[in-house]
């Protein structure tokens, strides 16, 4: 047995996020000798999306790979970044630019081999109260597919991305980027034994329903955020309480405090060998 320990952060929120970042993960990794680390990304941009700089700043303070969500998009020259770089990674049931004319930048799974070890994390987005995408279930099954060497169709996209395949990967890493705790859970439930850790983002709030499912997956409904926690999920709340009091979409700015924001997340002990999760403890320094 051979146990690995990876921390998924939940969704960075502007300056304040990373700043906590820096100086959180870095004694996190150290401390708690973590092998692997996913964070969310997507807010870091003051809120909205993410840029080039947010990212380097992200993958710097000890990130593997940064996922996203539906902010990823906001940041136009961002969309570069999700074409250049293979840490950084989109929700994989958007359709792919290689599929289609009306397809989108990037890849939705970065496979890494760190250390002698096979990770593969999958960004998947959900479709109850948010945008009508492609089915994340499926997404889940066809990428899972051609990992396993059982795709009847692999498409351009995943050939060019072949040299980082691996026949047997038994880390599976997935954010789930979803405003529904009900699909959330569906998804952990559907995808039980097949991934290592299944983690929801989104919502910036932590959940307190970490567990191992029957089938030997890790699970949580949502991550939390990374920021300022003296606000309204990272936001300024007078601007919070506006918009639902006046029904006006003011634009929602960063929580502005000086209390020391919080990272927040989880720390998952995994069988390398199996892929089987052993442990999962959230985390809120």
């Amino acid at each position: 047995m051979r146990i690995v320990k990876a921390a998924m952060i939940g969704d960075v929120v502007g300056s304040p996020g990373l700043e906590t970042l820096e100086t959180c993960l870095p004694v996190l990794i150290k401390e708690n000798n973590i092998d692997f680390v996913t964070v969310n990304g997507e807010n870091a941009a003051e809120g909205f999306g993410i840029t080039d700089n947010d990212f380097r700043r992200i993958i710097k303070a000890g990130a593997d790979v940064v996922t996203s969500g539906n902010h990823v998009w906001e940041k136009r020259e961002f969309w570069h970044v999700l074409e250049t770089e293979r840490n950084m990674i989109r929700p994989a049931n958007y359709t792919s630019g290689s599929q289609t004319t009306y397809g989108v930048s990037g890849s939705g799974f970065a496979n890494i081999n760190k250390n002698g070890v096979e990770w593969l994390v999958i960004n998947l987005q959900g479709r109850e109260f948010m945008s009508a995408i492609d089915c994340p279930f499926l997404c889940f099954d066809h990428l899972m597919s051609i990992f396993e060497g059982n795709a009847a169709d692999i498409h351009p996209l995943l050939l060019n991305e072949g040299a980082y395949l691996r026949s047997v990967l038994p880390v599976v890493l997935i954010d789930f980027h979803a405003e529904s705790s009900r699909e959330k859970e569906a998804l952990a439930f559907y995808a039980d034994s097949r991934a290592s850790l299944i983690a929801g983002t989104h919502t910036h709030v932590q959940t307190a329903d970490e567990k191992i499912l029957p089938g030997g997956s890790a699970f949580i409904t949502d991550l939390g955020m990374t920021g300022n926690t003296d606000s309204v999920i990272g936001m300024d709340p007078k601007i919070c309480l506006d918009r639902v009091n006046k029904q006006v979409l003011y634009h929602m700015e960063i929580a502005k405090s000086q209390s020391p924001g919080k990272m927040q997340g989880v720390i998952a002990e995994i069988d390398a060998d199996t892929g089987r999760a052993v442990s999962i403890r959230r985390i809120s320094a």
